[in-house]
């Protein structure tokens, strides 16, 4: 009778221990997930209410991830947390997010969260907003196209939005400059100088945009024929970056439009010692050196724009010109 009862509590027991130990995963599987709920409003600096506004409510426990949207009083609210910490994220284009870690109940009223965002500004906002981004390339893409009056519209939409991204002015200042149209563009490039300066305190702070916005303007008065402020601008850009190739080049360009042959030399071969496979400076000094009288410099550069750049469609004008100096050299 014992045996058989000794029988009954084994099974008895190991049904029980079955039972509890297929049941612990399920009960810590469903932990995470009950009736808890969250609310609260967004607002923005001024404390208005933020419409759309995405919140996710993480547990820190497991992968669970929940969310909803703030209605237009900026007010959400997420249910079904189960109890533990949970962490809550409001997030919004153009917003720098906001988190907080709370411990989520379910028998009781959660506090209600109030979360302030605050708006993005310059390139900070630019890199979370995908559709400026978009804007912008677009701007670029109708300039290559030669597009110009359709990549200003572009270019003046994109400051609707972000008129604080004043180096955009540099590529509506470059469509008003291909469309020789030297006062609007040169306004454009001036812009970004005294933005630049109001912004920074200095050119060199803003390399890229000072170096733009000096070459546009060094551009503008080369076709003008002002040779005097076309030198000042170049200058001032190559102060900027001193290891700027097309700086050095246009200087050395302006120099040999006013015949001072050995200034422009200097220039073009420190566009060669930043760049040594740029084709275009070797042809330029050796039209300089050819202009000097010295055929043998001359030779020399013009040999090497063929040999870097042999598709280039002045590549047969320039083997005629190799030909007449190694004749006369004879």
């Amino acid at each position: 009778m014992n045996h058989i009862w000794n029988n009954k509590v084994l099974n008895l027991t190991n049904l029980i221990l079955f039972i509890f130990v297929w049941a612990v995963p399920i009960t810590f599987a469903q932990e995470h997930m009950g009736k808890g709920r969250v609310n609260g409003q967004v607002v923005d600096e001024e404390g208005q209410p933020l419409e759309g506004v995405l919140i996710v409510v993480d547990s820190m426990r497991h992968k669970t991830k929940l969310q909803g949207y703030s209605d237009k009083k900026g007010n959400f609210a997420v249910a079904g947390m189960g109890t533990g910490f949970w962490r809550v994220t409001a997030s919004k284009n153009g917003y720098s997010s906001s988190s907080v870690n709370m411990n989520i109940r379910q028998l009781r009223r959660n506090p209600p969260i109030t979360f302030t965002l605050k708006k993005m500004t310059g390139s900070q906002a630019l890199m979370s907003d995908k559709e400026s981004f978009e804007l912008f390339d677009k701007g670029n893409l109708l300039i290559k196209e030669e597009k110009y009056d359709d990549a200003m519209a572009v270019f003046e939409e994109f400051l609707t939005k972000y008129p604080e991204i004043y180096q955009v002015h540099l590529n509506i200042g470059t469509c008003y400059l291909k469309k020789g149209e030297m006062d609007k563009a040169e306004k454009e490039f001036k812009l970004v100088l005294d933005k630049t300066l109001e912004s920074h305190g200095d050119y060199k702070n803003d390399p890229q945009a000072s170096l733009r916005a000096f070459s546009g303007l060094g551009e503008i008065y080369l076709g003008k024929e002002d040779f005097e402020n076309a030198q000042k601008y170049f200058t001032q850009a190559l102060d900027i970056s001193p290891e700027d190739e097309v700086a050095a080049y246009n200087v050395g360009e302006v120099f040999f439009s006013n015949q001072r042959i050995d200034d422009a030399i200097k220039y073009f071969e420190l566009a060669i010692q930043i760049k040594k496979d740029w084709s275009k400076p070797y042809l330029k000094l050796g039209y300089t050196y050819l202009n000097k009288g010295d055929f043998n410099k001359a030779l020399e550069n013009f040999n090497k724009f063929v040999e870097i750049n042999p598709e280039n469609p002045q590549v047969p004008t320039v083997k005629n010109i190799i030909t007449t100096i190694e004749k006369m050299k004879k």
